[in-house]
């Protein structure tokens, strides 16, 4: 009768018999149109009895019908386990039909909402063999084994007794939280690709993902809750984009407080489009951040020197000529020559062209002399066989800490020397491939063997060390002055010192070996780079001055940083910055803390000028 109380709905209209079978219709003719068939498959045991298979929880039942099944799916207790993989919106849909089947069938027994006062009638199934859930056992207990222990050291424990046996303790397990139901495993997926379609329907790049806005707007979206419409096409065109052009306005704003209080950097950075325009992007630097100014097209006015200054000009009354301190273009002539003519305008405003491109001038000769070219040019036969041949890489890819030999650098030309060092790090790996039974076979191709002579040559790996460690300074220099991090002007003349000691270090002070790679450093440094604020920036950084052992005391050092002081100082000032300069080499006042000299070396340059430079109020404010 349970089974057939479960049938006579519009989920199973096949009637209270059809629902078990009878002896006029054979079970395989009957339509099963019960919405539980579609999560239960049927099937029989080794006994030839029928069984019923839970495709969710893969639990098979051995009689009891659909209802038991749609109890089981439903989650209904008493008389069966519940699934506990099944969907939530499955288990809601099934339980409905149980409520409206058991509606129906009170309605037929004329039962209107009475209760029983024993509570649900307990319904026993005939040849139900279900094991994961067995029935409760009930034994008595003496109190001679109530008071035993289990063991030294365990818990005592007594089986439940009377009532309380038939009762299964905690919280039903299956009961869906409504952050369950709303957050599926299926709904998780498709909100997912929703977001997923959206981008590649929208061909976004895949990195947009890492922008600190991204997850925002996620958050935002889901606060708003069910029935948020995004913004239209005009929204996001005109009237949000007004209201963010204010925002960053405002940050802008921000920035130029501080312009007038420290002073701060102009910079135009020069670049091509894609139909050969001359762009010149100028931007703003100060220690609170970089903001962008203006945008211009200078075909027109590239080719003058006139002309650029002017444009300067125009620039530097926009930030305002009393916050200028310094002007940064490209170190071609022309941005040479109207750097001057800026100069001749605004004294007080020093020009210099972009340290990190004259390092990579520097790089790219370096890369064209002859011993340097022939031996890049071994090492990209070797490389690129490597790379042509899938074999060769993945037998090197195998290998223990293994790293891509071509990787990219911060420019083409630092590029070259960095796949040099990359190439040497791989030596034992490479000699190693070409002394092995497997590339045996590569020995029948000509470049075969050329590989193998350069990989075994001893004198080519050489090379390759030697200049790998003249370049690693200039390197090194070109990444601090290739950063947004922090400013580098402190540093160019720190590093350009040390590249040279380095490399005359590397030859044994053998003028021979080290002359040619010398002039090439040196012709880049007194045509472009060698100008008295980087001497005075460098006696200034703390970080050198207060560095005894490798503090360069160069004439070059103390008379630029009097030139500047000279030029950019009027007469009255110039008695009190001398003196202030005298009290920071000599460590006196604020200078010489014990504070001050441990920090000196761990802070910016900056940050630590303000909070030592009190004695020091001129230099302190760049004078």
């Amino acid at each position: 009768m349970e089974a057939g109380s479960g049938s006579n709905s519009q989920c199973s209209p096949g009637g209270p018999f059809n629902s078990e079978g009878s002896a006029s219709q054979p079970q395989g003719h009957r339509q099963k149109t019960d919405i539980a068939w579609g999560y239960v498959s049927e099937g029989r045991n080794a006994q030839g009895r029928k069984t019923m298979t839970c495709t969710y929880c893969f639990k098979v039942f051995h009689g009891g019908g659909i209802h038991r099944m749609k109890q089981h799916l439903a989650g209904v207790t008493g008389s069966v386990t519940s699934c506990p993989n099944v969907d939530p919106a499955v288990r809601l849909a099934i339980l409905t039909c149980l409520q409206e089947n058991d509606k129906k069938s009170k309605e037929k027994r004329g039962d209107f909402g009475v209760e029983s006062p024993f509570g649900q009638p307990v319904h026993e199934f005939v040849g139900d063999e279900v094991q994961e859930v067995p029935p409760p056992r009930i034994r008595e207990i003496s109190m001679n084994e109530a008071g035993t222990s289990l063991g030294k050291g365990k818990r005592k424990t007594t089986a439940p007794t009377g009532i309380r046996a038939f009762f299964k303790g905690g919280r039903d397990s299956a009961q869906p939280t409504i952050k369950a139901c709303l957050q599926s495993k299926d709904k998780w997926q498709n909100t997912d690709m929703v977001i997923a379609l959206w981008f590649y329907d929208a061909c976004i790049p895949i990195n947009a993902v890492n922008s600190p806005f991204f997850q925002k707007a996620i958050d935002q979206i889901a606060s708003m809750g069910h029935g948020y419409k995004a913004p239209s096409y005009h929204s996001l065109r005109v009237t949000l984009l007004r209201d963010a052009k204010k925002d960053v306005q405002l940050v802008v704003d921000s920035f130029r407080n501080t312009w007038a209080e420290t002073g701060c950097t102009i910079m135009g950075d020069g670049w091509k489009d894609s139909r050969q325009r001359p762009l010149i992007n100028f931007l703003v630097y100060c220690p609170k951040g970089i903001s962008f100014i203006k945008s211009i097209d200078a075909s027109d006015i590239v080719t003058n020197a006139e002309n650029l200054c002017n444009l300067f000009v125009e620039i530097v009354e926009m930030v305002g000529s009393k916050n200028v301190v310094h002007l940064v273009t490209d170190n071609a002539s022309n941005y040479k020559a109207a750097g001057t003519l800026l100069n001749e305008r605004y004294p007080t405003i020093c020009w210099s062209p972009c340290a990190a491109h004259c390092i990579n001038l520097i790089l790219k000769d370096i890369g064209e002399m002859g011993t340097v070219k022939s031996l890049v040019a071994l090492a990209a036969t070797v490389t690129v066989f490597v790379y042509n041949h899938k074999y060769v890489l993945n037998w090197l890819r195998k290998t223990n800490e293994w790293r891509e030999i071509i990787r990219p650098g911060e420019t083409r030309f630092a590029t070259t020397f960095i796949a040099l060092k990359s190439l040497h790090d791989h030596k034992d790996s490479l000699q190693a491939l070409v002394t092995s039974g497997d590339y045996k076979k590569f020995l029948k191709m000509n470049k075969g063997k050329e590989v193998k002579q350069i990989v075994l040559d001893d004198r080519f790996w050489n090379n390759c060390l030697i200049t790998v460690r003249i370049m690693g300074p200039i390197i090194r220099l070109l990444r601090v002055c290739d950063t947004d991090e922090r400013p580098s002007l402190g540093y160019v003349y720190e590093g350009m010192f040390r590249a040279i000691t380095g490399i005359k270090k590397l030859f044994r002070s053998s003028e021979r070996l080290y002359k040619p790679y010398i002039d090439i450093i040196n012709d880049r440094w007194d045509r472009m780079l060698r100008k008295n604020f980087h001497a005075t920036a460098y006696f200034l950084n703390p970080a050198f001055q207060y560095d005894t052992a490798t503090f360069s005391t160069h004439p070059e050092i103390t008379n630029g940083l009097l030139d500047y002081i000279e030029s950019k100082v009027d007469c009255c000032s110039v008695e009190n910055l001398t003196r202030e300069i005298g009290m920071y080499r000599e460590r006196e006042g604020s200078f010489g803390r014990k504070l001050a000299i441990l920090t000196s070396k761990k802070d910016r340059p900056e940050n630590w000028w303000k909070l030592f430079g009190c004695d020091a109020p001129n230099l302190q404010f760049g004078f």
